[in-house]
């Protein structure tokens, strides 16, 4: 009878073991666990450090260096608390900003490029407390600056940028004015070395890239870049200048109301040249973020 009721009864229960989909827990390890217990996190911390300490010796120390326990927590949770990864990662990072000299850059190392006005970081933050990084496409001539002094300039304004950072944020925005673009603008290995410095250099830095009033010749060069830069390509948005102004900032970002009646009708945006240490400021153009850039 009792045989009888086993054969009867086991398949059910095995069907319905079968048939259970949920994951079973498991508690030694989990990416949520990682950043709710300090201590353990403290633990891959010490972990990375050591190994980095041990087979990357020759890295440089200090902040930015392999013993900042602050970049290496940050890679962690890039890397998803992965030890090996994040060793990696980091590995990488410290090796650029050791011979691109990021260190040393300054506003006097970079003033040459920056005085054509194609970047700067504005003086104030968008609405969500944001840094925000402009570049302005239309002064931007490939021909003109060698490679390296453009990838300087970009380095520089990244760091400042994030040196503007408010308490508790971690990202920044990045507005590409593309009003006037045209092919002889058209810069591939920048544009995908831009991308590049955010994943490999700042991962988890960049919040949102706006490209404002993209025109039509400016889609197929997207397109090439967009099959490289792959999950980056989620952060973009187009938009129009409108959309920028009403939704990225507010009054209190404005420039002083003798700009903004100088500029009305232009609706232009202040950017900050303390980047060059110039008294004079650059044009972006007609409208983009508030009302009032000088030419």
């Amino acid at each position: 009878m009792s045989l009888r009721s086993y054969h009867i009864l086991a398949p059910q229960f095995v069907n319905s073991v079968k048939l259970t989909k949920k994951p079973i827990r498991n508690c030694k390890f989990s990416v949520s666990n990682c950043i709710s217990d300090p201590n353990y996190s403290r633990k891959l911390v010490l972990q990375v450090k050591e190994k980095l300490e041990k087979d990357y010796h020759s890295l440089p120390v200090g902040k930015n260096g392999r013993d900042d326990e602050e970049m290496i927590l940050w890679f962690l949770k890039d890397r998803k608390f992965s030890v090996e990864k994040a060793v990696e990662k980091l590995t990488k990072a410290i090796k650029w900003r050791q011979e691109f000299r990021v260190s040393e850059l300054n506003e006097e190392s970079v003033k040459g490029v920056a005085a054509t006005g194609k970047g700067y970081v504005h003086d104030f933050l968008d609405i969500k407390d944001r840094p925000v990084l402009l570049v302005v496409a239309s002064k931007h001539l490939p021909s003109m600056f060698d490679v390296v002094e453009n990838e300087k300039l970009c380095a520089f304004l990244v760091e400042k940028a994030l040196s503007k950072l408010p308490p508790g944020k971690e990202e920044i925005l990045v507005i590409i004015d593309l009003r006037g673009f045209g092919t002889q603008n058209a810069d591939l290995k920048f544009l995908t070395f831009l991308f590049d410095v955010f994943y490999s250099y700042y991962p988890r830095r960049l919040g949102e890239v706006l490209f404002v009033e993209a025109p039509f010749i400016f889609n197929p060069f997207w397109q090439l870049v967009k099959s490289w830069v792959k999950s980056f390509a989620s952060l973009v948005k187009f938009c129009c200048v409108e959309t920028v102004r009403k939704e990225y900032f507010t009054e209190a970002t404005l420039p002083n109301e003798e700009r903004r009646t100088k500029k009305m009708q232009s609706m232009e945006i202040q950017p900050s040249m303390e980047t060059v240490g110039l008294a004079e400021e650059f044009s972006v153009g007609e409208a983009l973020i508030g009302d009032g850039v000088d030419e």
